[in-house]
């Protein structure tokens, strides 16, 4: 898989209140740069939960979502950057 970045990496916010869409991005390379595992949440525009998962420490994983979803974690340990998905 090849990944074009699509904006800078920056700590996810940590509540429901301060989520990021990341620049609208419909795809988001997540990274736990932290000894921990930590949860994190896709939730819609509205602050309406979509989901959670937990992010091993030290993990990376992308996430699907529509543009205006937000993205939060428990930790500003995890980061996280818009991305556009190649073959």
């Amino acid at each position: 898989m090849k990944i074009k970045v699509l904006g800078s990496e920056a700590a996810c916010g940590t509540s429901t209140t301060n989520g990021s869409n990341f620049g609208s991005s419909t795809a988001v390379r997540l990274c736990n740069s932290g000894a921990t595992d930590r949860l994190v949440s896709i939730e819609t525009s509205a602050n309406a939960l979509i989901g959670t998962f937990t992010l091993k420490a030290n993990g990376v994983e992308f996430v699907q979502k529509d543009p205006s979803d937000e993205i939060f974690a428990a930790h500003a340990s995890v980061l996280g950057v818009g991305v556009a998905i190649t073959s």
